[in-house]
């Protein structure tokens, strides 16, 4: 009986507590389990190691990612360095150009000062991933679509380029989440999330996810969770498994609604430019549609006045709250130049095409009508 997505958000690692009948997964909140001899090696023993909880949320990740291997993390950006354990010092990695500013500090501030040096792509091509390529590359990084500039990078070509050099494809998908894209299925060999997110769906969870279908990177990337030990507890888990029953739906109406907003902020005025992968005339539409389930719910305008205008809308409007997180029912906005990027230097900044006039949606789940009129009313304060 093969099992389709929502099924499998719902019952995979997921089935009735056998003590109890309970159907859903019990919070183990226990830092210790009893052994029964010196010489049993029981599954849990520390949760450090191993939760029944945990093993429940890394199993039905891994399901939704069409992988073998699923490991929970504390964080994103936990998850982020975990993934990177499989180099070593003296290794080069090949980076999107427009990345989550985390993973950037991740790369420059703790990578470079481990031995391993990162190169950034020109754009979303395959061709300035490839001329990025060094015979010491082991590595390449990809978000698609991009945070903030939604940029759309083919998998399947990237990932063709690097397995036969021994170069490991890792995908960061938080922005589509498993049920809009699943990069294993387009030949990439590691799958990095911000459960944070869409994945949670409820702004009440930090949290962070690998997936991978490598034993080898499995064992790597386990290791370190042990020794490490940026663990999400019992109850995050918990927290991010309930969000992933409502994935489907969830994800189904935040591209809905996002669209309909695309569609009608490029008839704006005061708007000069929508990135969304949904709109036909985004240069990454056509791929989109290929390798995506569905566009997503995230996207970002440059406003006619730079900052200034910027700074209006931002504290204009009554329903898109200002603030730094995305992904959850509730609508967020925010200034990646002031805010998701602001730690980078105006340089930096410019080179990847973040310009100050750029604002990032994150698109809720209220009426699409009430968000409209919202952003207008702002926007009319411009």
């Amino acid at each position: 009986m093969t099992l389709h997505f929502e099924t499998l958000a719902i019952h995979d690692g997921q089935t009735p507590d056998p003590l109890t009948g309970a159907v859903t997964v019990p919070v183990y909140q226990t830092s210790t389990f009893g052994r029964e001899s010196l010489d049993s090696r029981p599954e849990y023993f520390y949760s450090r190691i191993g939760n029944p909880t945990r093993t429940a949320l890394e199993s039905t990740l891994a399901l939704l990612e069409n992988g073998r291997h699923g490991l929970a993390f504390a964080s994103g950006v936990a998850a982020i360095t975990a993934a990177l354990q499989v180099l070593r010092p003296g290794d080069h990695i090949v980076a999107g150009a427009d990345i989550y500013g985390g993973t950037y500090r991740i790369f420059e501030q703790i990578m470079r000062q481990w031995g391993v040096e990162t190169s950034y792509a020109a754009d979303a091509s395959t061709e300035s991933y490839e001329a990025c390529l060094r015979p010491e590359t082991k590595m390449i990084w990809i978000e698609s679509p991009s945070n903030p500039l939604l940029q759309v990078t083919d998998i399947r070509a990237v990932s063709g380029i690097a397995r036969p050099k021994g170069i490991v494809t890792a995908v960061d998908n938080t922005f589509p989440s498993p049920y809009f894209q699943r990069p294993l299925e387009l030949g990439a060999d590691i799958v990095v999330h911000s459960t944070t997110k869409y994945l949670g769906g409820h702004s009440d969870v930090i949290g962070g996810a690998v997936v991978t279908n490598e034993d080898r990177f499995h064992h790597a990337i386990r290791n370190y969770q042990a020794a490490a030990g940026a663990i999400p507890g019992p109850w995050d888990c918990w927290l991010v498994l309930r969000g992933l029953k409502t994935l489907k739906v969830r994800m189904r109406e935040h591209e809905a609604t996002a669209l309909h907003l695309a569609r009608a902020l490029q008839e704006h005025p005061k708007v000069s430019k929508v990135f969304h992968p949904g709109l036909p005339d985004h240069p990454g539409h056509e791929l989109a549609k290929r390798q995506m389930h569905g566009f997503g719910g995230m996207l970002t305008i440059a406003l006619e006045g730079g900052l200034p205008a910027v700074g209006k809308l931002t504290s204009a409007t009554k329903l898109f709250v200002l603030a730094d997180s995305l992904g959850g029912v509730e609508s967020l906005i925010a200034s990646p130049a002031r805010m998701t990027l602001g730690a980078l230097s105006p340089e930096e900044r410019q080179r990847r095409g973040c310009t100050d006039d750029l604002v990032r949606l994150s698109v809720g789940l209220e009426n699409a009508a009430d968000l409209e009129e919202d952003l207008m009313n702002a926007l009319a304060t411009i």
